[in-house]
C-alpha cells in the first residue's frame, strides 16, 4: 500500500503537468511571415504586430509573449495585459484560426490575415477593446465639459460637426462628436473617442439612437470602420487641418484647436511615461504604426511573389494561374508593386484559409464575426 501512494500521487502530477502544456498550447498562437516588399524585414513585421496588437488593448508586448524564429512569430495571449473579455474573445477567434484548413496543414496563420481579423472585423474590434453595445454606457462614465466645439468644415464628415470631451485624467478620456444637419440640427451618427489603459484610442461609432454600429454612413461621412480611425488618427488626438469658422455659443476655432493640442501633448507624455516603464513600441516614433497597416494592406492587396510564398508555388506559376485578373499598385504603397485584390483571387488559392472582411477600412458586403 505504501508503494501504491507514492505512485498515485506521481499520475496525479504527470496529468497535472500534461494539462498545463495543454493549456500553453492552446493560449499560443503561430504566425506565419510571408515577404510582402523587398525592403520587409522581420524586424518591420514585428514591430507592425505590436503596434496592433496594443491597439486592440495589449499592454505588454515583449520577449515573453512574442517569440520570433526565423519566418515566424509565437503569440502568448495571456501575458499582453488583456482584459479578461479581451482574452476570451481572442481564444474565440484562435479557435477558429485553428479550425481552418490552412491552421491544420501549416501549423500556422499568416501574419497579415492575423492583423486582419483582429482590425478588419468592427465585432473583433469591439470585442477586444470592450466598446459598449450602446452610447449611453459610455457617456454614463464621464462628465462633459460645458464648452463645445464646433466643426463647420471638417476633412472626414461631409455634414456639420458637434465636438464635446471631458477633462482629461491621464488615460481617462472622452471625445463625443455629433455628425449633425446644420440646417436641422438632425443628428445623423455619433462617433467616439476614448483611452485605452495602454494609452492608444479606442474608437465607437453609433447610430443615431446611440446603438454601436460596425461602419460610419457613407453619405455623411468618410470615416469607414474603425481600422480606418486608427488610420487617419495615428494613435493621437488630432489637431484640426481646416480653419472653421466661429459660432456663437461654442468655442472660438483658435480656442478649440489650442484644447486639442493641449490634450495630445499631455497624452504623448503620458504614453511616453507609460513606454518608458513596459517598453514595448514607442510612440514617439510616430510613423512606425504604418508598419501595421503595410501587413493588412499587403496581406488584402497581395503581389504575385507574395502569393508564389503563401500558396507554396513559383512567381510564374502563381502569374499564369492569375492570368485572368489585372494588376494595380496601391495608391499610398507604391512599394509594393504590382498587386491583385484578394478578394477576386482567394478561391484560387490551393489551401482554405479563414475567410476576412471584405475591406478593413471600408464597409463591404462580407463582415466575418467569429466571436458572437
Amino acid at each position: 500500500m505504501k508503494k501504491i501512494i507514492p505512485l498515485f500521487f506521481l499520475l496525479i502530477l504527470c496529468f497535472s503537468c500534461s494539462k498545463n502544456k495543454e493549456n500553453i498550447i492552446e493560449e499560443s498562437i503561430l504566425l506565419k511571415w510571408n515577404k510582402s516588399y523587398p525592403d520587409e524585414t522581420i524586424q518591420s513585421v514585428e514591430i507592425g504586430l505590436k503596434w496592433a496588437l496594443s491597439q486592440v488593448g495589449a499592454s505588454v508586448l515583449n520577449s515573453n509573449n512574442i517569440k520570433k524564429e526565423k519566418d515566424f512569430f509565437t503569440i502568448e495571449i495571456s501575458k499582453m495585459g488583456f482584459s479578461k473579455n479581451a482574452e476570451k474573445a481572442l481564444r474565440k477567434i484562435h479557435q477558429k484560426v485553428k479550425e481552418s484548413e490552412e491552421y491544420k496543414l501549416n501549423k500556422s496563420i499568416d501574419v497579415g490575415r492575423y492583423v486582419a481579423l483582429l482590425l478588419g472585423s468592427s465585432e473583433h474590434y469591439y470585442a477586444l477593446i470592450g466598446t459598449p453595445k450602446t452610447l449611453d454606457e459610455i457617456t454614463k462614465n464621464y462628465t462633459l465639459l460645458p464648452e463645445k466645439g464646433y466643426i463647420n468644415n471638417s476633412s472626414v464628415s461631409k455634414v456639420h460637426r458637434i465636438i464635446q470631451f471631458s477633462a482629461q485624467k491621464r488615460f481617462n478620456q472622452l471625445f463625443f462628436s455629433q455628425e449633425i444637419d446644420s440646417v436641422t440640427g438632425k443628428i445623423y451618427e455619433f462617433e467616439t473617442i476614448e483611452l485605452l489603459k495602454n494609452g492608444q484610442l479606442r474608437f465607437g461609432i453609433f447610430d443615431a439612437n446611440g446603438k454601436r454600429k460596425m461602419a460610419a454612413d457613407s453619405k455623411h461621412t468618410e470615416a469607414g470602420k474603425p481600422a480606418k480611425c486608427m488610420w487617419c488618427h495615428e494613435s493621437n488626438i488630432q489637431p484640426m487641418y481646416n480653419d472653421q469658422k466661429n459660432i456663437k455659443g461654442f468655442l472660438p476655432y483658435m480656442k478649440l484647436q489650442e484644447t486639442f493640442d493641449t490634450y495630445r501633448e499631455a497624452n504623448q507624455k503620458d504614453k511616453k511615461e507609460f513606454i518608458d516603464v513596459l517598453n514595448y513600441i514607442d510612440y514617439q516614433q510616430t510613423q512606425e504604426h504604418t508598419f501595421t497597416e503595410i501587413l493588412y494592406t499587403s496581406f488584402m492587396e497581395p503581389s504575385a511573389k507574395r502569393l508564389a510564398l503563401e500558396w507554396n508555388m513559383t512567381e510564374k506559376q502563381v502569374q499564369t494561374k492569375l492570368k485572368n485578373y489585372t494588376t494595380h499598385q496601391h495608391h499610398e504603397f507604391d512599394f509594393l508593386g504590382e498587386l491583385y485584390y484578394r478578394n477576386e483571387i482567394e478561391h484560387l488559392a490551393p489551401i482554405k484559409s479563414l475567410p476576412v472582411s471584405g475591406n478593413i477600412r471600408e464597409k463591404s458586403n462580407k463582415e466575418v464575426n467569429y466571436i458572437y
